[in-house]
């Protein structure tokens, strides 16, 4: 396992309201959705367009729904922090809870996927850059990193310096994570809201590791 990589963020930007054990937070399964059917049609449609079919996908703070077109993939490894939630996810073909914030270090080899999804929950991560460094290692060359968020949070979660930030601020703050791991080419930028006004928004923030 290479190093960790150093937070390049100050400590008080990634403090929380409640900086609390995140096991005990995420232990009570939470089986609700977090964005809206609008902004689910319009992530799945996304998905639609930029994975893989039949490639290898890691879900990443994943839970009971990835959200997944009905698209035949080899593999779908959720990586989440409640196992009931894991459980309940038709479909993952692979379950492991981990904390990202705990230990940013992800428990697979190299290479091993062609794409990897961040769902609606980039905002909790305390240690961003060191998760998104990591995977860039597990996602094979030209392997994307789909990274989508809405304005909808758990507040006492979500890191101050996101709590600080307009939606533009997000996604430029996604970005910095993307260029500050390294790894990483052709960064784009996406507004996927349906409706607006009128649904939930949804924006997202991919790029492609180096080849």
């Amino acid at each position: 396992m290479p190093p960790e990589v150093t937070n390049p963020l100050p400590p008080q930007l990634t403090q929380r309201i409640d900086d609390g054990d995140d096991a005990l937070f995420y232990a009570p399964p939470r089986l609700v959705t977090h964005i809206d059917a609008a902004a689910i049609a319009a992530l799945g449609a996304c998905f639609v367009r930029r994975l893989p079919a039949g490639g290898a996908i890691l879900d990443l703070m994943s839970s009971w729904v990835s959200h997944l077109p009905e698209v035949d993939y080899r593999s779908v490894t959720g990586l989440g922090m409640n196992q009931v939630e894991l459980d309940a996810n038709p479909r993952l073909t692979h379950r492991l809870v981990h904390d990202l914030n705990r230990s940013p270090a992800l428990p697979f080899a190299a290479a091993a996927f062609d794409a990897c999804l961040i769902t609606v929950s980039v905002q909790y991560l305390t240690r961003p850059v060191a998760v998104f460094a990591e995977i860039a290692r597990v996602l094979r060359p030209g392997g994307e990193c789909l990274v989508t968020f809405s304005n909808r949070l758990f507040p006492t979660k979500a890191i101050a310096l996101w709590r600080a930030l307009d939606a533009a601020g997000h996604a430029d703050l996604v970005a910095f994570y993307f260029r500050s791991a390294g790894g990483f080419s052709d960064l784009f930028q996406e507004d996927l809201s349906p409706a607006p006004g009128r649904s939930d928004p949804l924006w997202l923030v991919g790029a492609a590791t180096k080849a």
